[in-house]
């Protein structure tokens, strides 16, 4: 069984094909999934569907930086009571630092750079005191997440940056601290070379697989939309790059998900 463990099927569920997403799922040999939030018109959606489908779907929430607008006092004052759920979420997530798609003024840029930074502190320091992993969004700000988690003092342990897209020598440095990488499709890309040294640097100890469906299909399904039944080409690809069988992947990145975010059997 292959676990996927960063998804976003609120697309499948508002559209009514949730349950053939599933389905399709189950019979790739994934068998559970974990649902990150990304504002709060997600967080309830990922919390029924975790009471819905218990040992199968586990949600986190969080504030995703691209998601950070004027109204995020508000979120970030709902956030709480959504760990005081049943189920409760397995990690705060995904949050972090987006630099990609900046604002052209230069003032208003700054603006953004700080509300980010703002509400990323404020939710480390929730994980930190709830004791949560974190599954961490960076693009185009690996340094800045990286020193916004050292002042946080968050276990790094409990750390993975989802949808690695960074060089070997990066994720060696979350490695150091005692962080980890998940790595997505991406890495079945043909331009994505340092992406698969990424997560050859890294290892099996540490492997886990995500889709972040419904983006970044693997090479087969490129340019349709992502699923988690695809995490299973993914895993296959994994295989060849690490010359090992393919039963072995499944293994490794699910006993790594498991533990990580203290999954049942």
């Amino acid at each position: 069984m292959l676990i996927d463990s960063h998804c976003h099927p609120d697309t499948f569920f508002r559209s009514g094909e949730l349950a053939a997403v599933l389905a399709r799922a189950e019979a790739a040999g994934v068998g559970q999934f974990v649902c990150a939030g990304t504002d709060a018109s997600d967080w309830p959606i990922y919390r029924d569907l975790a009471a819905a489908f218990p040992r199968r779907i586990f949600h986190a929430v969080g504030l995703h930086p691209g998601n950070v607008g004027d109204d995020f006092e508000a979120q970030l004052a709902a956030l709480p009571a959504f760990f005081r759920d049943v189920p409760a979420p397995v990690a705060v997530g995904e949050i972090g630092l987006d630099e990609h798609y900046m604002p052209k003024d230069p003032a208003e840029a700054e603006r953004v750079r700080r509300a980010q930074l703002e509400v990323f502190e404020r939710q480390l320091a929730l994980a930190k005191t709830l004791g949560l992993p974190v599954i961490v969004h960076a693009r185009d700000a690996f340094a800045a997440t990286v020193a916004a988690i050292d002042r946080s003092g968050v276990d790094w342990r409990k750390v993975v940056f989802h949808c690695f897209a960074e060089d070997a020598d990066a994720v060696r440095e979350l490695n150091a601290r005692g962080g980890c990488a998940s790595f997505t499709g991406t890495i079945t890309y043909k331009s994505a070379s340092r992406v698969r040294e990424a997560a050859l640097a890294q290892g099996l100890d540490k492997l886990m697989l995500e889709t972040d469906c419904p983006y970044l299909a693997p090479c087969e399904h490129r340019g349709r939309r992502n699923e988690p039944a695809f995490l299973r080409r993914t895993a296959e690809f994994a295989a060849e790059l690490f010359g090992v069988p393919v039963e072995e992947i499944e293994a490794r990145t699910t006993e790594n998900a498991r533990a990580f975010f203290s999954l049942p059997n």
